[in-house]
């Protein structure tokens, strides 16, 4: 369109409308759209400069071609029963009826009809045939008409395959006229009325929009034009087409239709690709809930550990409690004046503490301790796998599943993770010696409690350790006997050297029972903190990426819907401004 035949209203519009077209443009490219729909656009956009481009679509064999030979007044373009447009035929104003091609599937025709100097004309390849490629190059043609003229036949009106085509023309937001064609056909009257019915009712029903409806026989037109016969021109019923084109669709309508043609396109395409991000953003949530799936269940798995953890060291603590009770029983029977000769006797006296105190107390605070790090290591191994086995359900779940090209690496980026992830999860498995682990734990914990109480380690296990330290103040009974005569060491000495005993005793036992339960839960925590972070280590780069990209759709999408909700405005605006037949 040229500024000099548009108002400043006009003019407006077409700036505020380039501009957001623009948006649109630099949006389509960040979304990664299909290169087919940016150049859609492109051309939509670029077809603001040119004349109104009146495109002419059908199905093979529906008159087409005899329809614009009608029009024109010359048969220009072939006709027949079989395909015959195979390229695009662009017709434009020229002082004689030539032909050229000028593209790959482009050949102009000119035609020195005056109408043409203002409207250009495109015949496509009839759609629904044997050859694919006419379908795809009408349907790539489509997006940059100002108005489509949809020619079908009396003899097949309204197909199935028309019906689809027409809702993808609408989709692009174009203004459909339908031209009934091969109407001398007809034998009664009552059924052109009747097919008018039928077309007008299943486009409003099934499409949504009421067309205007122009029935005409292309063949009786070009008859009557060529030989000057004006009432077999009428009876065509092409002086109501023609009057159509040339004077209901004067420049101003045309304008109209013009400027509202890219704005189509575009709401066509945002439409497209919001469609895409909000699949996207509803798959993404299906990620984000396994995400937040597994820090729920690390979070519950960290509270029933610690839970369980506390049950696991009453039984220690039992063990102890038990140990101090057989200790205060043992002193209470041998530190008394009816066993004082028995006092001097050191060796029996060690082997009956050893007997009746200690008895297996290391064997099975041994066998405890083990346990309970056998079961933090199987434990963390269950959780790890299980963490796994959730994310690489993920892979499944999208196998095969595409969802549009915004952002085209995205279902290739998330497989990869999460393939990483599994082959992380498989080495450490592979990786993993439970028995390698367990001793290691163990041996933190031994040097721990042994550092704690000062005490050589050694060879010596964890439950020798404990029972060396809470046993040190019954190492030497018989420094008893050192006060002097047996009578004084009855009546005083005893009673007081059995309280210190028990006293110093049941004192160690306390701190050797404090320092065990300290180093295990120190140990605990340290240990199930490391695997926890080790499971949020590996499924990093998946958690991350979701997250990342769930906030770059969000963006995009609003992005989208202010352009959407920008282009809709400017789309009323023109439409209301637009001029009233």
């Amino acid at each position: 369109m040229h500024g000099k035949i548009l108002t400043e209203a006009q003019q407006e519009f077409l700036r505020v409308e380039r501009q957001w077209l623009t948006n649109l443009q630099v949006a389509l490219a960040r979304f990664d759209a299909d290169p087919e729909d940016r150049v859609a656009l492109e051309r939509s956009v670029h077809q603001l400069d040119e004349l109104f481009l009146l495109v002419v679509v059908g199905e093979f064999n529906s008159g087409k071609s005899a329809f614009i030979n009608a029009l024109l007044g010359q048969r220009l373009l072939e006709e027949g029963v079989t395909p015959t447009t195979t390229r695009i035929h662009l017709l434009k104003y020229g002082e004689v009826f030539e032909g050229i091609a000028v593209e790959a599937a482009v050949d102009v025709f000119t035609a020195p009809v005056p109408w043409l100097r203002e409207i250009n004309i495109v015949d496509t390849p009839g759609t629904n045939a044997i050859y694919r490629q006419h379908e795809a190059i009408t349907q790539e043609f489509v997006p940059r008409s100002d108005m489509v003229l949809f020619v079908t036949s009396v003899d097949r009106p309204f197909t199935e395959s028309e019906r689809a085509f027409l809702e993808r023309i609408r989709s692009w937001g174009k203004k459909i006229v339908v031209v009934l064609n091969k109407t001398d056909i007809l034998a009664d009257p009552q059924d052109l009325a009747s097919i008018k019915r039928f077309i007008t009712e299943n486009t409003r029903t099934l499409l949504g929009f009421t067309p205007e409806i122009f029935p005409v026989s292309s063949w009786m037109a070009l008859r009557a034009k060529q030989e000057g016969d004006a009432a077999m021109l009428a009876q065509s019923g092409f002086v109501a087409l023609e009057h159509y084109v040339i004077t209901t669709l004067d420049r101003k309508e045309r304008v109209h239709l013009k400027l509202g043609n890219p704005l189509g396109v575009g709401l066509h395409l945002i439409a497209k690709y919001l469609r895409v991000v909000d699949g996207r953003l509803v798959s993404l949530q299906e990620d984000c809930g396994v995400i937040e799936d597994i820090e729920r269940q690390l979070a519950t798995y960290r509270e029933d550990m610690t839970r369980e953890f506390r049950f696991r060291l009453k039984d220690v603590e039992n063990v102890l409690y038990e140990f101090e009770s057989r200790g205060m029983a043992y002193f209470d029977e041998t530190m008394r004046l009816a066993r004082i000769f028995d006092l001097i006797k050191k060796t029996e006296l060690e082997k009956q503490f050893e007997r009746q105190v200690i008895a297996d107390v290391p064997r099975v605070i041994e066998t405890r301790v083990n346990d309970i790090i056998d079961w933090l290591i199987a434990s963390n191994l269950n959780q790890w796998q299980a963490v796994m086995e959730h994310v690489q359900g993920r892979r499944d779940r999208h196998a095969g599943r595409i969802v549009g090209q915004v952002g085209g690496t995205f279902d290739y980026d998330r497989a990869r993770l999460i393939e990483a992830v599994g082959q992380a999860a498989q080495q450490a498995m592979t990786d993993y010696d439970q028995d390698v682990e367990a001793k290691q734990v163990a041996g933190s914990l031994q040097m721990a409690v042994a550092s704690t109480a000062l005490v050589e380690v050694g060879a010596l296990g964890l439950g020798a350790i404990v029972t060396a330290i809470a046993t040190t103040a019954a190492a030497d009974l018989t420094g008893i006997l050192a006060a002097g005569a047996i009578a004084v060491i009855g009546l005083f000495v005893i009673p007081t050297k059995r309280r210190q005993l028990k006293r110093e005793f049941r004192g160690k036992i306390t701190s050797v029972r404090e320092q065990l339960i300290h180093a295990l839960t120190l140990q605990f925590d340290r240990e199930l903190a490391r695997r926890l972070g080790e499971i949020e280590v590996a499924i990093a780069p998946y958690t991350r990426f979701i997250r990342t990209e769930h906030k770059h759709l969000e963006d995009m999408r609003q992005e989208a819907l202010g352009i959407k909700g920008q282009l809709e405005r400017l789309k009323t605006e023109i439409e209301l401004a637009a001029p009233r037949t």
